[in-house]
């Protein structure tokens, strides 16, 4: 027997909220969708620049993030037509001291070790030290009895420093925004169990042609009005409290209650909604998060700029940058010519920092300063170093620091008819698109089983 119909309130429409209030809205319940700001998606949204419709972050996904893709097909989204599809690669600039890494489109596992055995800049020893890492990490399932840093594992089946610095380095903290001697080893073999021991689909990077907030919240709002939904953007939730057998929400101008909520805001944001309704370990959990901020240098050049790939891996070296740019810190890990995914954005190059921390402490003009030189360096183009505009957009608290034994909370808070949504709750994964579809799922179909 199907469940009367409730009123269900989800606060935060970042990728986890819309997730979960897509869910629930099919499953039939009246679903408001509360968000503070004027634009939805959260973390992983789009902002106007210069009348041109841009990201807070670039960002890739992969073939293995298979929720994702489901949801953006449940919503209207066609992804073959909405991302740029390309195999598993990790290649850098030519003459650049970089490598080479490109998977062909053969079954898995041959298309890595096709891959390895024809990739340039690497040495035996290199080629040899991966192929023993990727038998070893599929023996054990994926699996460590105990968790460590990702540099610890590396340093346990003897990485060699070459391979790290081109390949484990930067996968590491553009999966989890967190760098290797302090990431946590088993978050990142789960995302490698996903993507490199997966089928070979899986392992695909896609790039999105369409904005974030285009890609699925925006269609994931119309899925929710045309099915008697609400969305209510710019309206803030202050605080949360029992009402006899609902929940009260204390909004920017009234008081209104639901049958149950779903709470899909960065943990800081929950802890405060439930002060003085959760206990005080669940509050503790929720305010003892630590933060890496992502930042996304946008540099426009003439409209014939190309790039000979849609996207490049950067030499991110801060602490020999000298060698590499003159006097420039080289801190850009990742180039992406938005031209060949927007024809609109030819010329427009947008450089990733992830665990920025450091790179944005001069200043944001300064920062863009150097990541122009450090492409002009690398491409050898000296005309890339003078930009017609740059802008450089620093999301301060884009993802959990992902460390070892991290402590995370389940999406059933403890609390009736209330749960937490977002890519911070308990999984094996780190703080991605992914992790907060498949949390924004999860806390709908549990919430769903409370309800019956």
């Amino acid at each position: 027997m199907a469940a009367e119909a409730q009123h269900i309130a989800v606060i935060g429409a970042g990728w986890a909220g819309c997730t979960a209030a897509v869910e629930l809205t099919q499953a039939g319940h009246q679903v408001t969708l509360f968000e503070a700001s004027r634009q939805l998606g959260g973390r992983a949204r789009r902002v106007d620049i210069n009348e041109i419709a841009l990201d807070n972050g670039q960002h890739i996904l992969l073939g293995a993030y298979s929720q994702t893709l489901q949801m953006m097909r449940k919503v209207g989204i066609d992804p073959a037509s909405a991302m740029l599809r390309l195999p598993l690669q990790m290649c850098y600039p030519a003459d650049s001291g970089g490598m080479t890494f490109t998977a062909p489109r053969l079954p898995a596992p041959l298309h890595l070790l096709f891959a390895l055995w024809r990739a340039r800049g690497l040495e035996r020893q290199d080629k040899l030290a991966l192929a023993r890492f990727s038998s070893a990490a599929r023996w054990m399932g994926w699996q460590l009895h105990d968790d460590c840093s990702v540099s610890t594992l590396l340093e346990r089946f003897d990485q060699t420093d070459r391979l790290i610095r081109l390949m484990w380095r930067p996968l590491c903290i553009a999966a989890l925004n967190t760098r290797p001697e302090h990431a946590s080893a088993q978050v990142f073999l789960a995302v490698l169990r996903d993507s490199l021991g997966a089928r070979r689909r899986a392992s695909d990077m896609l790039l999105p042609r369409l904005d974030l907030s285009s890609l699925f919240p925006q269609r994931a709002a119309a899925f929710i009005e045309e099915r008697g939904g609400n969305v209510e953007s710019g309206c803030s939730i202050r605080q949360l409290r029992r009402n006899g057998e609902q929940w009260q929400l204390q909004g920017n101008d009234a008081n209104l209650d639901f049958d149950a909520v779903v709470i899909a805001t960065p943990p800081e944001t929950a802890a405060t909604l439930l002060d003085g309704s959760a206990d005080a370990s669940l509050l503790a959990t929720l305010r003892s998060f630590e933060y890496e901020p992502i930042t996304t240098c946008y540099l426009q050049y003439a409209s014939d700029t190309r790039l000979p790939r849609p996207f490049f891996a950067l030499l991110d070296d801060p602490e020999n940058a000298g060698k590499n740019v003159g006097n420039t810190a080289a801190w850009g890990q990742f180039v992406f010519d938005r031209g060949q995914l927007d024809p609109t954005q030819a010329g427009l190059l947008a450089v990733v920092i992830s665990a920025s921390s450091a790179a944005i402490q001069a200043g944001h003009e300064e920062l863009a300063k150097a990541v122009a030189a450090q492409l002009a360096a690398t491409f050898k183009q000296p005309q890339l170093a003078a930009p017609s505009w740059t802008k450089v957009i620093s999301e301060k608290r884009a993802t959990f620091a992902c460390t070892p034994g991290l402590v995370r909370p389940a999406n059933d808070s403890g609390l009736d008819k209330l749960m937490l949504a977002g890519d911070y709750t308990a999984s094996d994964y780190p703080a991605t698109l992914e992790s907060a579809v498949r949390s924004g799922k999860l806390a709908a179909r549990e919430l769903l089983a409370q309800l019956r």
